[in-house]
């Protein structure tokens, strides 16, 4: 028993003791970690060099993007109210025919005529554009569409109705453009 375990160990020790087995190994070893290392590197300097176009792209899309945003906004602000004025050129047309009408009238009731219809052909094509007028007489005052310059002790109103209008307000969808100008109720109690 102890003799084979001797030449087992003698086989071991040769085999390990050959200084140039163990250098072939070892650099088969490096060679191969070396060129795995290399492949590895590679790929990954590829897939940087893919995400940094990616993202070039992406950042040259967002900065065209951008631009054509403002360019939009910019044509937005300059020619939005180009429909709301075409419409309101036939009501110019209008007043320029009564100016002219103007000169040869002596009626004083032609005069009132004309302007009815000038007046009512530019209230109608506000209207269309969204233009809308703020109840006042006789409704309750409400400080996002009413603004109070007077009140009036009365016993007729109930507390804080408006009782006359000074001047019209108007909205636009649900924004206030203007708000009306009223005279409101104040009980005398």
């Amino acid at each position: 028993m102890f003799i084979e375990n001797n030449e087992n160990d003698s086989e071991d020790i040769q085999s390990s003791n050959n200084p140039f087995e163990s250098a072939e190994e070892g650099e088969d070893r490096e060679d191969e970690n070396t060129l795995h290392s290399v492949e590895e590197c590679e790929k990954l300097r590829v897939e940087l060099d893919d995400l940094n176009n990616k993202y070039l792209r992406l950042a040259a899309d967002f900065d065209n993007y951008r631009k054509r945003q403002a360019q939009e906004r910019e044509s937005l602000l300059k020619y939005g109210a180009a429909d709301t004025m075409t419409k309101l050129l036939t009501v110019l047309d209008t007043f320029e025919r009564a100016k002219e009408s103007l000169k040869d009238i002596d009626d004083v009731q032609s005069v009132r005529d004309g302007y009815e219809v000038a007046f009512n052909q530019l209230t109608d094509t506000l209207k269309k554009a969204g233009l809308e007028t703020i109840e006042t007489l006789g409704v309750e005052f409400d400080p996002n569409l009413h603004e109070a310059i007077a009140q009036t002790p009365t016993s007729e109103y109930p507390d804080n109705t408006i009782i006359s209008q000074m001047q019209t307000g108007y909205k636009l969808g649900d924004r206030v453009l203007r708000p009306a100008l009223v005279n409101v109720a104040l009980n005398e109690e």
